[in-house]
């Protein structure tokens, strides 16, 4: 193929043509395999062309495909609720089906202010969120994003939106702290500035429970959510967790804050809600939201023309029945701890490779000019891009960006394989990504 009339990401760039998927690889129009070694963009949690999921697809297709829900609700939408809020936290009464994760944080950010207008506080019109963060790329969700290298070109058309510190503690952990005290030091940060914005006046704090692609899997220390939900329950603020990339049993649990022992008010959920098999995302809301606009207006002045899709819902709810009842949950957390074991033994001691963490099957690798001072390498080399390209030429998927310091400096490696990755494809895609790495770093 030598033309296009798609408008892809990359204008200078034609990407391979994919034809074909099956378990944890992709093939393309040559004929060359690749292992998705980061779920695409950390979304097939259950690799291509799963039996279970097709059969589901297609027998909801031959019944019906679509329904406006302004009219009709549908009875796979109303299965799939029931599913989501039988495994949800605490408190969790409904769900809002859209079609990805920018639109669920969109919807939850105009659910909480409807919240509060209806409820009678009409005056709290602030969101706080933090640096290096990622939450999609609609004005609302990019706004509360902290990415900003996404937001410059935007920047004058943003609401304005307060951004506290991340939750990264290889970069921002005082020597002489523990990790509790750096949690403690980051919630009093988010106290301060509620209170320099005002005590009533700010919605909600936004935050991914493990940071995503921003800054490479970021996961937060032991009792930082804890310290977090503290400060916004003493201040009437609501707690939206960003749970699109880490949550539906990406880290080891089907949410990641049941691992931090923390519920929020409202939490927005995709790519592995659906495993990529169709477009759909969630908004999971506590009762008391929902009492609030039913009690007053009746009305969630939102919507979509694809709001719960019916063939979309049909896909999550059978991708969700078969990570239920394969036992899924605890094969990422066997598998996350033979991957850990895996890229320590590769990366450990390696001289360009500063940190490694994550959870589950969720890790991010961050590479350093200097292991001893952190020091980042210069953005002009395009590291990361770099190592994409030796992956690809490998046959490997990864999730390489750059930024990952301050939105200028920095270069990651994010992988998010499948939940049914074999150990000897785990052994491989380590193997890949290493050649990968060491070819990346002697090119330039």
């Amino acid at each position: 193929m030598t033309s296009t009339r798609v408008f892809h990401r990359h204008l200078q760039h034609m990407p391979p043509v994919a034809v074909s998927g099956k378990g944890v690889y992709l093939t393309d129009a040559g004929g060359k395999q690749y292992i998705d070694a980061s779920g695409g963009a950390a979304v097939s949690c259950l690799g291509h062309g799963h039996p279970d999921v097709l059969a589901a697809m297609h027998a909801q297709i031959d019944s019906l495909a679509y329904a406006h829900t302004s009219f009709f609700t549908t009875a796979v939408a109303e299965e799939l609720a029931d599913q989501l809020i039988r495994t949800a936290p605490a408190r969790m009464s409904h769900v809002y089906f859209v079609s990805g994760g920018s639109e669920a944080v969109e919807a939850a950010m105009k659910m909480a202010r409807q919240y509060f207008v209806e409820n009678g506080q009409p005056q709290r019109t602030h969101f706080i969120a933090r640096r290096q963060s990622y939450h999609g790329n609609t004005l609302g969700a990019l706004a509360v994003g902290g990415n900003a290298w996404r937001r410059e070109p935007f920047a004058p058309i943003l609401i304005p939106v307060t951004h506290v510190a991340p939750c990264y503690p290889y970069r921002e952990q005082l020597g002489n702290e523990t990790p509790e005290q750096y949690g403690q030091r980051l919630a009093r940060e988010l106290e301060g500035e509620i209170q320099r914005l005002g005590a009533d006046k700010v919605i909600a704090f936004v935050a991914e429970t493990i940071g995503g692609a921003t800054a490479g899997v970021l996961v937060p220390v032991p009792g930082y959510f804890r310290a977090v939900r503290e400060v916004c329950d003493r201040y009437g603020v609501l707690l939206i967790l960003d749970e699109v990339m880490c949550g539906m049993g990406r880290s080891g649990t089907l949410h990641a804050c049941d691992y931090e022992g923390v519920v929020p008010d409202i939490m927005t959920i995709a790519k592995g809600l659906g495993g990529g098999y169709q477009p759909i995302g969630a908004v999971l809301a506590q009762r008391k939201i929902v009492e609030a606009m039913s009690s007053g207006s009746g009305f969630f002045q939102h919507g979509h023309t694809y709001l719960g899709h019916a063939v979309a819902c049909a896909a999550a709810l059978a991708v969700q029945r078969v990570i239920e009842r394969d036992g899924l949950l605890a094969r990422v957390q066997e598998s996350g701890a033979r991957l850990e074991g895996l890229l320590l033994d590769a990366f450990g001691a390696h001289a360009q490779i500063g940190d490694i963490r994550g959870r589950g099957l969720f890790w991010g690798i961050e590479l350093v000019q200097d292991r001893a001072s952190k020091q980042p390498f210069d953005p002009a080399r395009k590291l990361h891009a770099r190592i994409k390209k030796e992956a690809m030429a490998r046959g490997l998927m990864v999730y390489p960006m750059g930024g990952t310091v301050d939105g200028r400096y920095g270069d990651h490696v994010l992988l998010a394989p499948p939940f049914i990755t074999s150990d000897s494809e785990l052994a491989q895609i380590v193997e890949r990504l290493d050649a990968a790495i060491r070819a990346a770093l002697s090119s330039s």
